[in-house]
């Protein structure tokens, strides 16, 4: 169930190989996407240079400074060069002069380039009037064939606003059977206006001196800056953005504010670390936040923005983690992590972004300061008094304990996450290790779980609408024990916290014993985007098997408050090697009804029906208040 989304850099071979494989298809998805008001010439090198640039620089490919990706996918470089090509190509499109300020362009003296075919076509007429990030989603659909829901969620990650992404999407689909667009790669030659060529060379002698006066200030910029630096020129004379630079001006909140504060959350959290007083540190920090240069590897979940701070940010922590030196800033909305390899002033750095907006003192409880070698490090709240690592797979098992230094940073702890970066891929599900926090304020301990973010996702129990449990308790345990392998499927998307509601019972037929039905639900920080699936919990035929997955809703009230009735079945085979369509519903079902490849009718909240393997079923749930339920889907 992953999307294509930001994710930090692959390793840089890996890259490579994405660019020479994907290079006609990345020019092509920059040339539609830069605006056309700078002429055709000009965007054929530009969107040329764009999908060049994309290459990370130095080692920035070789893992990120220990700080793998949040999601993964199969064509992981390809992914992460069409977002960045993505990204530059937007931010040329959007207001103020930052737009045209000159990249290093190929460069061809002589000579204008134009995709071949001679002038404008229709199709570009039209690309031409609709906004960027409508010509960036025309470009996903055309050039990669992704859906609507894939588009909008990838051009949310690279920045557009979620109310704008959905209109970009619907005025793309207006275009999907436009004529094939122009190819950036083949091209035709034609000469320049030769007379304005001379005029130009006139002109050159005084462009040389102003160029050399204007790099002798480059030894006056703040370290960070420049060529050699992980953030790119500044740019604003804003007085509240150059405040935001400043190391000095970063908001520090003594040790024990916490503790007499009204609220806990982030922004009651000390500073901490060893690392408090780099200077040189946090000022590459506080630089690239403000501008991320090429060779910075950028992430952030669904619906988090990713401009920089709009005045003095947080300090939650700087020092070392898992071999990077790590700052994590908080600007009240947004958790900020940026992190480099040890002792580097320059170079593979990494920068990622989490909205956290509204967090109590559960979610504030823990962040994830690094991952590397397949482990997680976090740095946990001052109010938390014990942290333990349980297998939430394993049921009854018992707790470890996890050590926590002097700063509040945890040993390092095997995630399932952070295993499958490290491991190049997801390994079968036979632990899932999640954290159980003991902490002044809470009543009993609760369990945080790793879903590849910066803050891990709280675990709860119960009916919507009725007051979720966080214990965690034997009854939590017993509840997630097989449902634990299922939580990866919200991965990367943001989630806040994620309940587990038992909506029915069922007795199976042949001796089959006894299932539940349970819906999960994951809720994100951002309200939208929520994933709720229901799942079948039948007799376990071998240790740890995990419950089925029978249905998934995203972005849809679905077994939340909102709509508390569920409905849902699944083909079963018995003990007696029988097959049979298995279905149940909430409380307010009263009867259940089959048509298609199985039919038939069943009184109550669950029904059995004899069935054929493979078949294909619609389910329909009849209301105790006359109403109709359709299945979940």
């Amino acid at each position: 169930m992953s999307s294509p989304h930001v994710r930090p850099a692959p390793g840089l071979s890996q890259a490579e190989a994405a660019l020479v494989e994907h290079y006609p298809r990345l020019v092509r998805l920059a040339y539609l996407v830069l605006p056309s008001d700078s002429g055709r010439h000009r965007r054929v090198l530009a969107a040329h240079s764009v999908a060049q640039r994309a290459l990370p620089r130095g080692k920035a490919g070789e893992g990120g400074a220990g700080v793998p990706p949040q999601r993964a996918e199969a064509d992981a470089g390809y992914a992460f060069l069409r977002m960045r090509v993505l990204r530059a190509a937007l931010e040329q499109g959007r207001p103020g002069w930052l737009r045209h300020v000159p990249r290093a362009l190929p460069q061809v003296v002589g000579l204008r380039l134009f995709p071949r075919g001679g002038e404008p076509d229709e199709l570009e007429q039209e690309l031409s009037e609709l906004p960027a990030a409508a010509r960036a989603a025309y470009a996903l659909r055309r050039l990669d064939g992704l859906g609507a829901a894939a588009v909008t969620e990838l051009l949310r990650a690279a920045g557009v606003p979620e109310e704008r992404a959905g209109a970009a999407v619907a005025a793309a689909e207006e275009l999907a059977d436009a004529a094939e667009p122009a190819d950036p790669c083949a091209l035709q030659a034609r000469p320049p206006d030769l007379l304005r060529r001379r005029r130009h060379a006139r002109t050159a002698l005084f462009c040389g001196i102003a160029l050399a006066v204007a790099a002798g200030t480059v030894a006056f910029l703040p370290d960070g800056w420049g060529p050699d630096g992980a953030a790119a020129p500044p740019y604003s004379e804003n007085a509240a953005a150059e405040a935001a630079l400043d190391p000095q001006g970063l908001r520090r909140i003594p040790e024990d504010v916490w503790q007499r504060a009204s609220r806990s959350d982030f922004s009651v959290w000390p500073a901490r670390g060893s690392a408090l007083e780099d200077t040189g540190l946090l000022r590459r920090a506080l630089a690239v936040w403000a501008r991320p240069g090429d060779g910075v590897s950028v992430s952030a979940t669904p619906g988090t923005q990713t401009g920089p701070a709009p005045g003095p940010a947080q300090l939650l922590f700087a020092g070392e983690a898992g071999g990077a030196s790590v700052v994590l800033l908080y600007d009240g909305l947004r958790l900020v992590r940026y992190a480099e390899p040890v002792g580097a002033e320059s170079g593979g750095a990494a920068l990622d972004f989490a909205r956290v907006d509204g967090a109590d003192l559960l979610g504030a409880s823990a962040v994830v300061v690094g991952r590397s070698d397949g482990n997680t490090r976090y740095l946990t709240a001052p109010w938390v008094t014990k942290t333990e690592l349980r297998d939430l797979a394993a049921g009854g098992g018992g707790t470890a304990p996890v050590d926590v230094d002097e700063h509040g940073v945890t040993d390092a702890v095997r995630t399932p996450v952070a295993g499958a970066a490290a491991g190049g891929g997801a390994a079968p599900c036979t632990e899932v290790p999640v954290l159980e926090i003991t902490a002044q304020g809470a009543d009993v301990p609760f369990m945080l779980a790793d879903l590849g973010e910066l803050a891990p996702a709280l675990l709860t129990h119960g009916a919507p609408g009725e007051g979720r449990q966080v214990a965690a308790d034997a009854e939590a345990r017993q509840r997630w024990a097989r449902l634990a392998c299922n939580l990866s499927t919200a991965n990367g998307n943001g989630v806040r916290a994620v309940n587990a509601w038992q909506f029915a019972e069922q007795r199976l037929p042949d001796g089959g014993g006894a299932a539940q039905w349970v819906c999960t639900r994951a809720e994100t920080w951002r309200g939208a985007g929520s994933r709720s699936l229901a799942q079948f919990v039948a007799p376990e035929r071998r240790p740890g098997e995990p419950a089925s997955v029978t249905a998934s809703a995203e972005d849809n009230p679905a077994c939340g408050p909102r709509e508390t009735r569920v409905l849902s079945g699944v083909l079963w085979q018995s003990p007696e090697k029988a097959w049979y369509l298995v279905a149940a519903g909430s409380e307010q079902v009263s009867a259940i009804v089959a048509e298609g490849g199985v039919t038939g009718r069943a009184e109550g909240r669950t029904a059995a029906l004899p069935a054929e393997e493979g078949a294909q079923a619609e389910l329909k749930a009849e209301l105790a208040d006359g109403g109709e339920l359709s299945m979940l889907s």
